[in-house]
């Protein structure tokens, strides 16, 4: 059965990109059937995987959204590009920003991903939604068409802070719109083991969230690396293999595999 899980924090710069991306890949790598897709108008997934133009693509997430929207046919693997990695994604530019506007005034606005998504899930063992950095409609999208959300999180002040805005708004999602909906767990990214400073985050989310929501055990280092593979159109699997970014979502990968309900 298909897995949907939304990378989700309407903090940005908090490496929601670069996981969805690694952590699909390596899935992939463990011969997972792998979807991504992009839910942002920044089209900075579709960049990490090679697209040097993301504005200049004619099917993207927003062609697919708007026939849905008025009851048209998606053709089979309509928008869906391959990438040599193993994953299949579909991209999104700056139209996306148009649809948020637009789908204020679509009956069932909140369905209309899921929509799709239904209609292409037995091809994939895993979905993986890339969010943009807001809790607007297409992350509401986002949030009903999934089974799970997975949040990175920097270990730094600012970005915690909204942490509990968006855990709110996943507990409505839950109980208005999607009952199938639950935190997969709290992913700390960016951080800098040099520092008391990151580790004192840590453990001051751990304390708060802990109990109710799980937490990874591993989390993602800070390194220039990982910022890197965006400029390379390919994976940090590829980058820089023996890396301490590879690593981290090498262990991220087995602990999503292993989880259950």
């Amino acid at each position: 059965m298909c897995k949907v899980i939304a990378i989700a924090n309407q903090k940005g710069g908090v490496g929601k990109t670069t996981t969805c991306v690694n952590l699909g890949i390596g899935l992939a790598r463990e011969g997972k059937r792998v979807l991504l897709i992009e839910a942002d108008a920044q089209g900075s997934m579709a960049a990490s995987l090679g697209i040097q133009e993301p504005d200049e693509l004619e099917v993207t997430l927003v062609t697919i959204m708007e026939k849905v929207i008025n009851d048209e046919n998606v053709v089979p693997n309509e928008g869906i590009i391959w990438h040599d990695e193993g994953i299949a994604f579909i991209p999104a530019n700056i139209e996306l920003a148009g649809l948020e506007t637009a789908l204020v005034n679509v009956m069932s606005r909140e369905m209309i991903l899921k929509q799709y998504l239904d209609t292409v899930k037995a091809q994939y063992d895993y979905i993986l939604i890339d969010c943009m950095p807001s809790l607007g409609m297409i992350t509401i999208n986002a949030l009903v068409a999934s089974d799970y959300v997975l949040i990175p999180v920097e270990a730094a002040y600012l970005p915690v802070k909204g942490l509990q805005q968006l855990i709110k708004t996943i507990g409505r999602v839950h109980r208005k719109l999607n009952p199938q909906l639950s935190i997969m767990g709290i992913l700390f990214t960016k951080v800098d083991r040099r520092t008391n400073f990151a580790r004192d985050i840590a453990e001051q989310i751990r304390q708060v969230y802990g109990t109710r929501v799980h937490i990874f055990k591993n989390c993602i280092p800070l390194s220039v690396r990982a910022a890197e593979t965006t400029a390379e159109g390919k994976s940090i699997y590829l980058h820089d293999p023996k890396g301490v970014v590879a690593k981290g979502y090498v262990c991220l990968t087995e602990e999503v595999l292993a989880h259950e309900e």
